[in-house]
């Protein structure tokens, strides 16, 4: 039985987080607007004040506009064409502003890529350089050519920092996508080593016990009905009892068919009942795919945990609680048997008790936790919790 949890509502996406160097730009800017303010009204009569502060406040408002709407990816060329031609008209109408220029650079380089960066910085340093060379009354070259080799270096440094970031982000692509490879290549050769650790098993048991029968069963047929016939024919069926018992063992680790196709709660659930017939299971959380050794895992706990309800508990009923949390699954199974005392539990040996211990190593092999909560004549619960954080689509990682 699935409980069904209701959706969350839908929350705006929110902005990203300023970085270091975008603040110090941003508050740059208004410190330096403030104070320019400040100083041209300090300067100049208030009939003359009026609009150029008009213009420097069109300019503080574009400037917001243009940065709030690079934050959001999407700056817009006309957005930034106005700002850098309100703020051309002020600097040249009031040099006294010259000093933001470094913050309206580094703005319209972040805001625009390609020629549109380089444009939008070229005529900022174009316009400042006009500016103070006014200021200067045309007589002081430094001023006119001051802000162009400013804006020159401030570029190729830009440049420079931007090729570098780039390149770092193409190494961490290049090592993530080779930490991919060698991952799935080390799940592909713990499959292949699990593939070949079982095919030494059946070739070293029920293979040999089977040619060992059947030449066993080929002599008795050549020599019966002497009394040698039948001890061969006694031998072959003790050793052929002994093969089906460890074929079943083999059987029992190696996966289900028809599980690993369906829904974790569903194959959970069959796994079990090939034990426990009235076994049921309950779901919490948003049902989700998991990874398939996690899946796997999962189905071995129920399948060995459900054989030893069979076997041990004196009882056929067992209820399994599967959940998902946000970078984890549970899973817990409990029964109303006899229970036990596991820590007088008998150690592993050839009548069995390698169950538990198994299901331990599963779990804490992927990264989880197992316990094991029982007293004599309270039942048992075996608990389980193994790693399988959720992307943001609904996939697993």
């Amino acid at each position: 039985m699935t409980s069904a949890a209701p959706l969350p509502p839908a929350v705006p996406a929110a902005l990203p987080r300023l970085g270091a160097i975008d603040t110090a730009v941003h508050a740059g800017f208004a410190v330096l607007l403030v104070a320019s303010a400040v100083r041209y009204a300090m300067r100049h009569a208030p009939a003359d004040n009026l609009m150029v502060l008009c213009i420097a406040l069109a300019a503080c408002l574009l400037y917001a506009v243009v940065a709030v709407r690079t934050r959001r990816g999407r700056p817009g060329l006309a957005w930034m064409a106005a700002l850098v031609t309100v703020w051309a008209v002020l600097v040249i109408a009031a040099p006294s502003f010259a000093w933001c220029s470094f913050a309206l650079f580094v703005l319209g380089r972040t805001a625009m890529s390609g020629a549109a960066g380089y444009v939008a910085a070229g005529l900022t340093a174009a316009a400042t350089a006009a500016g103070l060379f006014r200021l200067s009354d045309g007589t002081d070259i430094a001023m006119l050519l001051g802000p162009l080799a400013v804006g020159v270096m401030l570029t190729l440094v830009y440049d420079r920092i931007s090729r570098d970031a780039e390149e770092q982000r193409r190494l961490h692509a290049e090592v993530s996508a080779t930490q991919g490879r060698l991952a799935a290549s080390e799940r592909r050769a713990g499959t292949i080593a699990e593939r070949e650790r079982v095919s030494r098993e059946i070739h070293d048991t029920v293979t040999q016990g089977l040619a060992s029968s059947l030449l066993l069963l080929e002599a008795a047929g050549r020599s019966w009905p002497s009394p040698a016939a039948h001890v061969g024919v006694q031998q072959a069926t003790s050793l052929l009892r002994s093969n089906l018992a460890e074929t079943r063992s083999l059987v029992h680790e190696l996966a289900s068919p028809g599980l690993e196709g369906s829904p974790l709660e569903e194959s959970l659930l069959v796994a079990a009942r090939q034990y426990l017939p009235a076994a049921r299971i309950l779901v919490t959380g948003d049902s989700r795919p998991v990874p398939a050794d996690v899946r796997h895992a999962l189905l071995r706990v129920v399948q060995s945990a459900a054989s030893n309800v069979r076997l041990h508990a004196s009882t056929e009923t067992a209820t399994i609680t599967l959940g998902f949390l946000a970078e984890a699954v549970t899973l817990d199974i409990y029964d109303d048997g006899a229970g036990f005392d596991p820590a007088a539990a008998a150690p592993p040996s050839d009548a069995g008790g390698y169950g538990l211990r198994a299901m331990r190593r599963r779990v804490e092999q992927l990264g989880g936790t197992f316990s094991v909560e029982s007293s004599p004549g309270q039942g048992t619960i075996v608990a389980a919790q193994l790693p399988a954080a959720a992307r943001e689509d609904g996939t697993t990682v």
